[in-house]
């Protein structure tokens, strides 16, 4: 398995996985692989399945032994899966027959995979972890200084009413933060051990196959499901699925960050945006690109990993397969889309004054709020039709909205039109976000 969310070599540095790129190599998934064997071997010789001796050797060896994952390519081609090859592999370099003939005892390929690949699912969780705590840091810092930082908000590309700068940090992170606080719960319910056997239903491990489930997830902590899973692909799923929902939620800030640094905007800077090839001019928001492209990409791997999610029988090939082609590109893409939004909300910079400017002119972000100031004087549907009718006055004669509200009604109040009174509590979500991120 290729450990870059893109084929080529050449985008590498473009769509960077940081430290989890190296979960997904073919060496670490011999390693977790080896790992869950030398767990077994343990596990089972404290039980007596297995020689005590022959066992604490298994477990040693797999901790020393280095098996290149190129020698197991046929042998997988030919039987469609690693772990005999891995096995016969392993069974080798230990040097002792008489107790390589114990390792695997019982267990089947499935078991082995899918358990070593909870391994570095849990791994690959863990580093989610902290490279989600360090953006929210920055975000929730950046919103409390922010918070009263009046902006236009936008509804289909258009002013709508004011917000806040902060406001608009907090609309980005609010959901990181919930990503983060489901991210134990989702770890309980889903990394899971296998030890079912070669049809699920353990018949070569022995009467004691239920307590040496439970002594292998003690022994990797990982959480005992109390059954077979193998066709069950729930938790895969549901990892999945909170990865793709980061993913959605950092896209979202990146569509935004595209126009907010747009020439016609320019509402934000960007440090190290990148250069045209001839328009000296031009700074493009590539990082925010990257966020976009790579929720592109887990559309539809997401697809794809729901359809494979269906296994005939007690082993599905086809859908098995499948799996392993789109998990890991699966976590590569969270990963790389975490990492290209941890260095980008270091350098984003807020132009103010440009946001103060967008709120002047006409005025016609206050309209919404005219409306309901001249609810004081005339029923809600009669405000809304003088509303219309002045905002189509300010357009028509280019005067601002609030120039020609007061002259036709001129007990408005006087702070309809200041941004600052018309935020409503986007200053109170800034800070709200601001301190849920200092007690997460």
């Amino acid at each position: 398995m290729a450990a870059s969310v893109f084929a080529s070599s050449l985008y590498g540095q473009l769509f960077t996985t940081g430290d989890v790129g190296r979960l997904w190599s073919d060496s670490a998934e011999v390693r977790a692989m080896l790992l869950v064997e030398g767990a077994l071997a343990k596990v089972q010789g404290a039980q007596g399945i297995i020689p005590e001796i022959s066992a604490a050797f298994i477990h040693r060896s797999s901790l020393e032994v280095q098996i290149d994952p190129g020698g197991l390519a046929a042998a997988t081609a030919t039987n469609g899966v690693s772990v005999p090859g891995l096995v016969t592999a392993f069974r080798k370099a230990m040097e002792a027959p008489e107790h390589a003939q114990y390792a695997h005892w019982g267990a089947t390929s499935q078991d082995i995979i899918d358990t070593g690949l909870m391994l570095r699912l849990r791994q690959t969780l863990a580093a989610n972890d902290t490279t989600l705590r360090t953006i929210l840091t920055k975000l929730s810092h950046e919103a409390k200084a922010h918070a009263e930082t009046s902006m236009p908000a936008r509804t289909y590309g258009q002013h709508a009413t004011v917000t806040s700068w902060g406001a608009m940090l907090a609309q980005w992170g609010t959901p990181l933060a919930d990503a983060l606080e489901r991210l134990p719960i989702l770890q309980d319910a889903s990394l899971w051990v296998s030890l079912s056997g070669a049809a699920g239903t353990a018949s070569a491990l022995g009467s004691q196959a239920a307590e040496t489930r439970a002594a292998l997830a003690q022994a990797l902590n990982l959480r005992d499901p109390g059954r077979s899973w193998h066709t069950d692909r729930g938790p895969i799923l549901r990892i999945a699925e909170w990865m793709a929902d980061v993913v959605a939620t950092l896209a979202a800030m990146g569509h935004s960050l595209i126009g907010l640094v747009g020439s016609d905007c320019a509402e934000v800077r960007l440090g190290g945006a990148g250069s045209s090839s001839t328009m000296p001019q031009k700074q493009n928001p590539v990082s925010p690109s990257v966020l976009v492209a790579l929720n592109h990409q887990m559309a539809g791997l997401r697809a794809s990993l729901q359809a494979a999610s269906a296994h005939q029988y007690q082993r599905d090939g086809a859908a098995w397969f499948t799996e392993w082609m789109v998990l890991p590109q699966i976590a590569l893409c969270c990963a790389s889309a975490l990492e290209t939004a941890g260095a980008l909300v270091e350098n984003i910079t807020p132009a103010p004054t440009r946001m103060l400017d967008h709120l002047g002119g006409l005025e016609l972000v206050h309209a919404e709020a005219l409306s309901f100031a001249l609810c004081a004087q005339m029923r809600r549907a009669d405000a809304q039709a003088a509303t219309k009718t002045l905002v189509a006055e300010a357009v028509k004669t280019d005067t601002p909205l609030s120039k020609v509200a007061r002259a036709a009604h001129p007990d408005l109040p006087t702070d309809l039109f200041t941004p600052d009174a018309q935020m409503g509590h986007a200053p109170a979500d800034a800070r709200a976000f601001a301190k849920r991120v200092a007690d997460l």
